[in-house]
């Protein structure tokens, strides 16, 4: 079952925080995190998480108590079809090799995976290293994020937002600009829909 951007990024949060401290974030460390309002907005997001079939929350009242749910193994193998910028687009240069990712990261349509260079996308959880799925389609609504070929054949990801002057493709990172086109100057590939890390 598919996740939504901010569950995703809330189940990293989650799986991170637990593979380096070896215990579960508290709530109040993950609305501190997302900057959520409340803790209502915390639980409304965890329930989710649960209900998918990722986590399982015991019962009030217990600390630090959030598990995950082993899945099975059940993967799909992708086309890992080369590097994306997550920074200035990079030359995009497709590979022949593959990688496996879990069957619920995906749903109907076609899939292909990129890893990423550059930390333009850091606060959305996309760090330098990290491998991304995405679903093919040439289209993408305000918000999500995309892969896109710009200036005849460079590889980017980025949030997409259409704008009455053209299209901005904007980072995830304050520190840095976004991108402003016209339309036919860039093709999008496709649409973020999971990301895999490796921990060393």
């Amino acid at each position: 079952m598919n996740l939504t951007s901010k569950q995703q990024a809330v189940y990293r949060f989650i799986c991170e925080y637990i593979q380096s401290r070896k215990m579960a974030p508290s709530y109040d460390e993950i609305r501190s995190h997302f900057g959520f309002r409340s803790f209502q907005s915390v639980q409304k997001h965890l329930k989710q998480l649960q209900r998918k079939g990722f986590i399982r929350i015991p019962g009030k009242n217990q600390k630090r108590a959030i598990t995950l749910v082993e899945h099975g193994g059940n993967t799909r193998t992708l086309h890992l079809a080369g590097w994306v910028a997550a920074g200035s687009p990079i030359e995009a240069i497709e590979q022949y090799e593959s990688t496996d990712v879990p069957e619920e990261m995906l749903g109907s349509g076609e899939y292909f995976a990129l890893k990423v260079r550059g930390n333009s996308m850091v606060d959305e959880g996309i760090f330098e290293g990290d491998t991304i799925v995405v679903r093919k389609q040439a289209t993408a609504e305000n918000g999500q994020t995309v892969v896109a070929l710009v200036g005849g054949g460079d590889s980017t990801v980025k949030k997409y937002y259409r704008r009455k002057s053209g299209i901005e493709l904007r980072p995830a990172n304050s520190s840095m600009n976004s991108i402003f086109i016209q339309e036919g100057e860039f093709v999008i590939q496709g649409v973020v829909v999971g990301l895999l890390r490796k921990y060393r």
